[in-house]
């Protein structure tokens, strides 16, 4: 038994992550203007936010088609994969879901599962990490999903934006709305839990980060945790610090969170994605 994993760009796992556990990432499009790119592949992560303050046209993105997602499960087939498990960003912020089991149906050259990770970023990115790990120990499917949707239950993630500007400019946001929250100071804290995001609304962020401070108090210990940041390294670094002493054993991650969602998140967010303990 060969279990082959799948997962999107959006996942934000490391390459050195990805290589070693032999996953599949299929990277979701960016559009700029009248120019096409592959997250990922055709742009750095660095060279995106370094360009969207300025950029002329704000950015929009796109799921690969299904035929993208079909010839990926029939490689795997092709290199020995007896099924594949494909995982993806939450269907309640993108249609990579609804793509990947189009694609699935379509597949006859080897059984595929499509799972709904409930999630984003590195929340996906950890259950994607444990999918492939007890892939490689050789449990089949129907062994590894369990673990997996209890894994999707101690599941957060939480993210401070700088600005709402990104959110009016992508059409995520009233643009009333978020002017008034401009001159307010307002600070968004965007949350994700079990495939339900919300949102909390902070006047300063420095608030905002005291918020993330409790909350990753309240959250561990941790079985696996990340620190999340679009072009603010320095505050996930410091963020971090505040919480060292919560950390025991575990591998700290800091990962630039991918344009995708950047495109609507913008500049300044600094967060966390973990996984609490049993």
């Amino acid at each position: 038994m060969s279990v082959g994993i799948v997962t999107d760009s959006t996942c934000d796992l490391p390459a050195k992550v990805i290589s070693q556990l032999g996953i599949q990432v299929i990277p979701f499009y960016i559009r700029i203007g009248k120019h096409d790119y592959l997250d990922g592949i055709d742009m750095s992560r660095e060279d995106f936010y370094k360009n969207l303050p300025d950029s002329p046209e704000h950015p929009t993105t796109a799921v690969p088609s299904p035929q993208k997602f079909h010839a990926i499960y029939n490689a795997l087939s092709d290199e020995g994969a007896t099924e594949v498990l494909s995982i993806h960003i939450s269907s309640t912020l993108s249609a990579a879901v609804n793509v990947a089991s189009t694609a699935a149906d379509e597949t006859t050259s080897v059984p595929v599962t499509v799972l709904d990770s409930g999630s984003l970023s590195m929340g996906t990115g950890f259950l994607v990490q444990t999918a492939a790990e007890l892939a490689k120990q050789g449990f089949a499917v129907r062994e590894i999903l369990p673990r997996l949707q209890d894994q999707i239950k101690r599941t957060q993630v939480w993210a401070l934006l700088d600005t709402l500007k990104y959110l009016r400019r992508s059409g995520r946001m009233n643009r009333i709305v978020s002017v008034i929250g401009d001159i307010m100071h307002i600070k968004p804290i965007l949350k994700m839990h079990n495939g339900v995001s919300e949102a909390e609304k902070v006047r300063t962020r420095k608030n905002g980060l005291n918020r993330l401070i409790t909350m990753l108090k309240e959250f561990s210990p941790f079985e696996k945790i990340a620190f999340l940041h679009s072009n603010a390294l320095e505050e996930a670094k410091t963020l971090q610090s505040i919480v060292n002493d919560l950390i025991s054993n575990q591998e700290i991650w800091f990962e630039t969170i991918n344009p995708v969602l950047g495109a609507h998140l913008g500049t300044g967010v600094v967060g966390f994605a973990c996984v609490t303990k049993k």
